[in-house]
């Protein structure tokens, strides 16, 4: 099979084929000319630190009920997507073709460069800010960022802290970057300087 031949099994207009998709109206046109190089790491659950359930998806799609629990009242409105999301067991879905830009980044910066939206493809994690992550999840996610680079020229993986510091904390510390690289098996310069530093025990 050519290489080409691969990237047509694994996409179809941006959207991969071993995801869960499920099309959020939040996204929007990639700059025309612009490259995705760029994997950026999110984490989230909502309620924060409640795993399972279906919130983040409804989230993504604009159906969360915003009386389902006090919390979602401090988001209430909120218009967000991310291009995937892994849950705690592995399990894949995607919001957005990675063809297209997702509202996941914010205000961000990576490299000098500024609206990191524009050139990159938002993963959310299934967990805590600063908490641990699953075996399944590092799995998924390295599968994920492998095919990923089949179609698009990504150049680094950083964390949602690396291109908002100061103001997003996501992953955090309790993700461990150096299995996400040895994984994927790409070079330490494609990743932050954390990929040399285990999480705490």
């Amino acid at each position: 099979m050519t290489a080409t031949e691969a990237r047509a099994a694994l996409w179809r207009a941006g959207w991969y084929r071993f995801a869960h998709a499920l099309p959020s109206a939040n996204h929007g046109t990639r700059p025309a000319g612009g490259e995705v190089s760029l994997i950026v790491v999110h984490s989230i659950s909502l309620p924060p630190g409640e795993f399972d359930g279906d919130h983040v998806q409804a989230l993504f799609t604009n159906r969360l009920d915003w009386n389902a629990h006090p919390y979602f009242q401090q988001i209430r409105g909120l218009e967000v997507s991310a291009h995937f999301y892994v849950r705690r067991d592995g399990g894949l879905w995607q919001f957005v073709s990675g063809d297209d830009r997702a509202w996941h980044a914010g205000a961000s910066c990576f490299h000098g460069r500024d609206n990191c939206n524009d050139y990159s493809v938002g993963i959310e994690l299934e967990g805590l800010e600063g908490g641990r992550f699953e075996d399944a999840q590092y799995e998924t996610l390295a599968t994920l960022c492998t095919a990923l680079a089949q179609r698009y020229p990504i150049a680094h993986v950083a964390g949602h802290e690396h291109i908002a510091p100061g103001r997003k904390r996501d992953p955090g510390p309790g993700f461990d970057w150096g299995r996400l690289r040895r994984a994927t098996g790409w070079p330490a310069a494609r990743f932050p300087d954390a990929a040399a530093t285990p999480p705490p025990a």
